[in-house]
């Protein structure tokens, strides 16, 4: 069989789902979601490794604490400023031609994030005893559960920057992108009291005051954009900007340079976000307006395309099931003792390598989940009795999953 008959339904798909596309679709942004999103499973199976314990249970750990070298990685890996810039755009534009009124808009929206969250945790919290039983140890029970929650926390921000989409539009249409200065500004101040001459005598819970802002940085550019308030002038300013403000943090201030929190480490950028997150958010967000038209171009061809559709129509499953793919890998593995890339110590290059080899496991193991798992992402068919039933035994479900994987159960 030669190659251009296994490729041909192939093809005939992609042609398909180019022919399916309605003239108005952005196909740049949905490449940008595509790519922010993509970039969520490549950061944490790359950059997010295991330790076995005497008893077999595995651990989490990190090649940054090693290996600080990699820390550019993150750089590029961490792309959560372009999921929000994206998110911004696409709200912006869905908020001007929605039918009804805001909060029906908004509780639409809120549906479709909240349902997927749902899903996981109750899976989780069923699968969770049964693994238990079959040997698997409470140690690694815990640490997957961390894995499973840890990057549901981007739901919650998003459907709060998401019910502000009213105020944002009406703060771009005024000020345009400069609606963004006082949240970069707001951050700025809460590091300098972090980090500053002040640090010893600031309480902790002060870098709280920097998640609202840090994150609805870029969700306010992308309305802006999506108002068409910013244009190629605009976008040079960000990307110039961010740049280097990104590069006088590093140098000057020191700032660390991971993007994602690094085990030990006395500082992370991450959580909550640090003035250096908001740098790149803003470098970033100018290279995806720039790079606008030029991506559109790209995807009118018909094998980019259809990636770019399948990727967005599974958006929340990637988010809500990429780890449990990469734990559906780990868990089995431990039973075996130490696996290379796997199970092992990620302390050198040569567990770099390994872990680069599994990395088209856990896209298939992805994948296979994403089949099953895609089903959360539609709308519920039953009636509307029996919808509440399963949405509050869901819900009771997430509770308890959520306790166990913050240590309260």
């Amino acid at each position: 069989m030669s190659a251009s008959t296994v490729l041909a339904p192939l093809r005939e798909a992609a042609e398909r789902i180019d022919r399916r596309t309605p003239a108005h679709r952005d196909r740049a942004v949905d490449g940008l979601r595509a790519l922010a999103l993509l970039a969520v499973p490549t950061g944490h199976w790359l950059l997010g490794g295991f330790t076995l314990d005497a008893d077999g249970g595995l651990h989490n750990a990190s090649p940054l604490s090693s290996l600080g070298a990699l820390a550019p990685a993150g750089w590029v890996l961490q792309m959560l400023g372009v999921f929000f810039l994206v998110g911004g755009y696409a709200s912006a534009l869905s908020y001007r031609r929605r039918p009804g009124s805001a909060g029906a808009w908004l509780k639409g929206r809120v549906v479709r994030l909240g349902r997927p969250v749902l899903g996981v945790t109750a899976v989780w919290a069923l699968a969770a005893p049964v693994l238990h039983a079959a040997g698997v140890p409470e140690a690694s029970l815990r640490t997957g559960a961390k894995l499973v929650v840890q990057p549901l926390w981007f739901v919650g921000v998003y459907v709060v920057v998401t019910a502000l989409t009213p105020y944002c539009v009406r703060a771009a249409r005024r000020f345009g992108g400069w609606a963004a200065a006082p949240l970069l500004a707001s951050v700025a101040v809460v590091d300098l009291l972090r980090y500053g001459p002040l640090a010893e005598s600031v309480p902790s819970w002060l870098a709280l005051l920097n998640i609202l802002p840090g994150w609805l940085f870029a969700y306010q550019l992308g309305v802006a954009w999506g108002e068409r308030r910013i244009g190629r002038r605009g976008a040079w300013l960000l990307l110039a900007g961010g740049a280097l403000l990104f590069a006088a943090l590093l140098v000057v201030f020191h700032y660390p340079a991971s993007m994602v929190g690094v085990p030990g480490a006395a500082r992370t950028n991450s959580h909550p976000p640090s003035l250096l997150v908001l740098a790149l958010a803003a470098a970033q967000s100018g290279a995806a307006i720039l790079l606008r038209d030029r991506l559109a171009r790209l995807l009118d061809r018909p094998a980019l395309w259809a990636p770019v559709v399948v990727i967005n129509l599974c958006a929340m499953t990637i988010l809500c099931w990429h780890q449990t793919a990469m734990l559906a890998a780990a868990v089995p593995a431990s039973f075996a003792g130490g696996v290379a890339g796997l199970t092992t110590a990620p302390d050198s290059l040569a567990w770099v390598a390994a872990r680069a080899a599994w990395m088209p496991v856990f896209a298939a193991l992805l994948v296979g989940i994403a089949r099953y798992a895609r089903r959360f992402e539609a709308p519920p068919v039953e009636g509307r009795r029996a919808g509440a039933v399963r949405r509050a035994v869901a819900g009771l479900l997430a509770v308890g999953f959520g306790a166990f994987a913050l240590g309260l159960a």
